[in-house]
């Protein structure tokens, strides 16, 4: 099995969003707002070359939409989906399987195309996995997320036939006191978090002995370790405050690596128990 970070470029978030109740005095130490407050943020995914799969987590943002919509979000950066995985001597076409964590713009843009008036999977050999709970959250939105959930990210992979649905597990963080988990292939489980929104998969990845976990919107960064620092886009603040401490202790006891997907510096990261909680221990760029 080999590992690969996908750069798919940057784009700006207000930061008061994205640390929710941490004042600015805070939070723009650790990631400075530039003077509209907004901060800088990767669009980084996992390619994980394990035999004859190739599978994608998440995709990014897209070049579909329309210049007004990027106008609000200030792309940046030379890196793209498509360069990414050419400078690794892989093709979009290549790709077997795209985990798709969540249903955000921002995670799932990159997975369809406009060509002419069509809207067409931008990997034809792959099956897209999402799961039916999210699904259905992200194509009967509620009125505060709705913005996040664009049908057109959405619906042409359904059309498509592409779609499959992973089993959702039964268990519960407050039946078990871990998240639950439901395991994709040999090598890969997926653990499901519900506080930033519905039925978000969190990718484990068993890899040379080692642990690492995408983890995509629970923690953002290493930012957002702490556990007061959860985002104002998260619908269920306090479901997502369980979340990252069942998991913090659970990733520290095991020695997991964090694999972190918009952190603008820094890839991943190891952790260890100290008098102010668990905080970062060593921070390194994807195997």
């Amino acid at each position: 099995m080999n590992l690969h970070t996908i750069n798919t470029g940057f784009f700006k978030l207000d930061g008061g969003a994205m640390f929710g109740v941490v004042p600015k005095t805070m939070w723009s130490k650790l990631n400075p707002a530039d003077e509209n407050n907004l901060c800088n943020w990767a669009m980084r995914c996992l390619l994980i070359e394990d035999g004859n799969k190739l599978i994608l987590i998440d995709t990014g943002i897209g070049n579909k939409q329309d210049a007004k919509f990027f106008s609000h979000y200030h792309l940046s950066g030379d890196d793209t989906l498509d360069t990414s995985l050419a400078a690794l001597g892989f093709h979009r076409n290549d790709i077997t399987d795209v985990i798709l964590t969540h249903l955000h713009f921002d995670h799932c843009g990159g997975s369809i195309i406009r060509e002419g008036e069509q809207l067409l999977p931008a990997f034809k050999n792959a099956i897209y996995w999402s799961n039916k709970d999210h699904w259905q959250w992200a194509t009967e939105p509620n009125a505060r997320e709705k913005a996040s959930f664009l049908k057109e990210n959405i619906l042409p992979i359904q059309q498509s036939g592409q779609l499959k649905f992973i089993d959702t597990p039964n268990a519960t963080l407050q039946s078990t006191g871990k998240l639950p988990t439901t395991v994709f292939n040999e090598t890969i489980s997926l653990r499901f978090v519900n506080g930033h929104t519905g039925m978000m998969m969190l990718p484990q990845i068993n890899y040379k002995g080692k642990t690492l976990v995408y983890l995509a919107d629970l923690m953002p960064s290493v930012s957002h370790l702490p556990l007061p620092y959860v985002m104002a886009y998260d619908m269920f603040p306090l479901t997502s405050l369980q979340e990252k401490e069942s998991f913090l202790k659970e990733a520290v006891e095991n020695d997991y690596t964090l694999f972190f997907e918009h952190d603008p510096v820094n890839e991943c990261c190891t952790l260890q128990q100290t008098e102010r909680g668990i905080m970062q221990k060593e921070i390194f760029k994807c195997p």
